[in-house]
Parts: C-alpha cells; structure tokens; sequence
C-alpha cells in the first residue's frame, strides 16, 4: 500500500514520472463474474411483504419448493456465505406488471410466478468445517420457510440422485475438471473439499429420507467422507470399501445452533 500511495502522489506532483509506472494505485486481484438478473429484488424485501400480506396456497408452496432448492445447494456446497442480502426472489403476475407494483393484492395463482436466483456463490466449498471463531451459518435456517419438513417434490428430485455413490463420484470427477484449470489448484486441497461435500450429501440424503426440516438438517452432526487409502478406485462405488466416515466434533467458538 505503500508502494501505490508513492506511485499516485508521483503521477500527481511529477506527471513525467508517474506516467512512467506500469500500475497506479492497488494491484490487480482476481474478481468473479456474475450474470446480472432481471426483475429480482433482495430476498428480505419479497419475504417482508410476504409475512404482511400472506400468499395464496398455489404460491406458498412455489415459494417453498425454490427454497428448498437453494438449501440444498447451499448445504451440499457448504456455503459460508449465504444472507438473505445474497439471494434473490423474483415474483411477476403474467401480463399484469403494472397491477402487479400499484395492487395491494396478490394475483390469482394461476398468473403467478415466484422464482429464486443464488447469487454470489464464491465462499462455497471449504476444505473443513468452521471449527474455530465463525460458525458461517446459513442465514435461511431462522425463516419460517426452514421449519418445514421438506417436500415430496424436492425428495423425489434428489434423493435417488445424491443415495446413489457413483452418482457422487461422477460430481466429484466433474468439479475435479473445473478446479483444476485454476492456476492455484491443489489436489490435496481439493480431496479435502470433497471430503465435507460428500459429508455434506450423506447428511442430506438422511435428512430426505427421514423427513427433516431445513433446520433440523443443519442441526445434523457434522460428518467427513474420505477417500479410503487403496479404495475406490473402480467405476463401482460403494460407502463401506471406498470411503471412510468421520464426524468432525470440534464446534466454531461462536455458534449459532
């Protein structure tokens, strides 16, 4: 910092000079890109008007089928990072826009839409789980929306899926190409990364057989699946030979269930 406050206060009093520096002021750092979506507002502004001015059914359970899925994204990438200032909710009336910002309520169900975009998934896939300070909590788990069990629709959507071990091996093959193209990949890092994602699945393939709640799910002890050393090497995966399950008992000094 230092440096780039002597390399501005050079191009201000001796332009000549400063010209000559390659980079003026704070050095270049990676950034993410993000495609920017319409019509979305901030979660907490949808779901304020929602506890005001309830949904009819037909919408409620829209509403909690996209929550549904946004929690188990976030809980199966473990995201430290989700506030309901990084989610969004998009809800339109079909051919009534105007209506739709001047009425005070709500359309008939069958010209509605409500739609969730996650956003901002960057501090996802950590390589342990918070055990030290921050319990990087997921900030959905103390909505109304959390306390219901989840739904037939979301089960039937995942849980064949995410039982299935090859089916989880294959999304580690996949996420293995993506990571590796970054310049700083490191595969023991990211065997480490695995590791809590498949403890991250295992939990939640429980938790869709048994029923739970949101809430009950990241209420569920903590659990590590590694790789077995000598294992796991076939097209074939099973959790008793491949792997090994731990669970991680050390808790963040702050936390928040």
């Amino acid at each position: 910092r230092a440096k780039s406050r002597g390399k501005k206060y050079a191009l201000e009093k001796v332009p000549k000079v400063g010209r000559r520096f390659h980079r003026v002021g704070l050095p270049p750092k990676v950034g993410s890109f993000q495609l920017f979506v319409e019509g979305y507002h901030e979660a907490d502004y949808w779901l304020r008007k929602f506890e005001a001015e309830p949904l009819p059914e037909n919408m409620r359970k829209q509403l909690q089928s996209q929550f549904e899925r946004l929690v188990v994204l976030d809980y199966v990438i473990r995201n430290t990072d989700r506030g309901n200032d990084n989610w969004l909710i998009k809800y339109e009336k079909a051919g009534d826009e105007e209506q739709s910002e001047k009425g005070s309520e709500w359309s008939e169900p069958k010209d509605c839409a409500i739609q969730i975009a996650a956003i901002d998934n960057g501090l996802a896939f950590p390589f342990k789980h918070p055990d030290e300070w921050r319990a990087y909590p997921f900030h959905w788990a103390w909505l109304p929306q959390a306390k219901v069990p989840f739904s037939q629709e979301t089960r039937d959507l995942v849980l064949s899926r995410i039982s299935d071990m090859n089916f989880v091996q294959d999304l580690c093959e996949d996420l293995y190409e993506l990571f590796k193209t970054d310049k700083g990949f490191d595969k023991t890092m990211f065997e480490k990364q695995m590791s809590v994602m498949r403890g991250q699945i295992l939990n939640l393939t429980q938790a869709l057989k048994d029923g739970k709640s949101p809430i009950q799910l990241v209420q569920m002890p903590r659990v590590v699946v590694e790789r077995s050393r000598g294992g796991g090497q076939g097209r074939v995966v099973q959790l008793g030979n491949a792997f090994t399950q731990t669970f991680h008992c050390k808790r963040p000094f702050f936390t928040s269930w």
